[in-house]
């Protein structure tokens, strides 16, 4: 469960919460909600995003939904700490594409009494953790996995399959290059892809009448 209020408020921590979830799933729509709800609070926010995010604009983050709030694109980790000082909140989106330092400039925030929101891929298009998300996760003190709808099922989906051609696992795109599904459209659409590379016709089902007629020994 979610809690936004801490009970012993004579504590100077601060805490970690990540978003996760495969593409289109709403991790970027709920960390603009967070964030716009501190800023009503009239606590002083910042965000940030990877500077290699240029997909809708390149300073503001922006949902699927085209919901969007001002954030700061920096090269790595490393910067966030400067640009960061005397905040009460800061939001990191597409924190997948961020080096390993994200996991220690996350805490090292916390630890100053900032709330550290995360919003980022837990898996790459090979269904493989993302970068330093799992240990993100680890310590995070609050963890919301978030579902996209599967295009082929219309199931709950936690994979991002990638439709567009290449093997590189940092590849931006949105409905042109993945798609959500679920663990078992995904899985079939693998294999075939698989099987696509290898050049091998995807196997016919054996029926009786397809079978080879035993000869007679005599």
């Amino acid at each position: 469960m979610f809690l936004e209020n801490t009970v012993n408020h004579k504590e100077q921590f601060g805490w970690i919460e990540v978003i996760c979830g495969s593409m289109f799933s709403g991790k970027t729509e709920e960390l603009i909600r967070r964030l716009k709800r501190a800023q009503f609070a009239k606590q002083k926010v910042e965000i940030f995003k990877p500077a290699v995010d240029v997909r809708y604009d390149e300073e503001m983050v922006v949902s699927h939904d085209s919901n969007e709030i001002r954030s700061t694109p920096v090269p790595a980790a490393a910067n966030i700490p400067i640009l960061a000082d005397d905040c009460d909140v800061v939001g990191i989106d597409e924190a997948q594409f961020f080096d390993d330092e994200i996991v220690k400039v996350c805490n090292d925030l916390a630890n100053r009494g900032i709330r550290v929101i995360v919003a980022g891929l837990d898996m790459d298009f090979k269904g493989n953790p993302f970068g330093p998300m799992p240990n993100l996760m680890a310590t995070a003190e609050y963890v919301t996995k978030v579902h996209a709808v599967c295009t082929r099922t219309g199931n709950l989906a936690q994979y991002s399959y990638r439709k567009a051609q290449g093997q590189d696992i940092v590849m931006l795109g949105e409905t042109e290059e993945y798609e959500p599904l679920s663990r078992a459209a995904y899985y079939k659409a693998m294999l075939r892809d698989r099987l696509r590379t290898m050049d091998v016709d995807q196997p016919e089902e054996i029926t009786p009448s397809s079978k080879e007629a035993p000869q007679d020994p005599s």
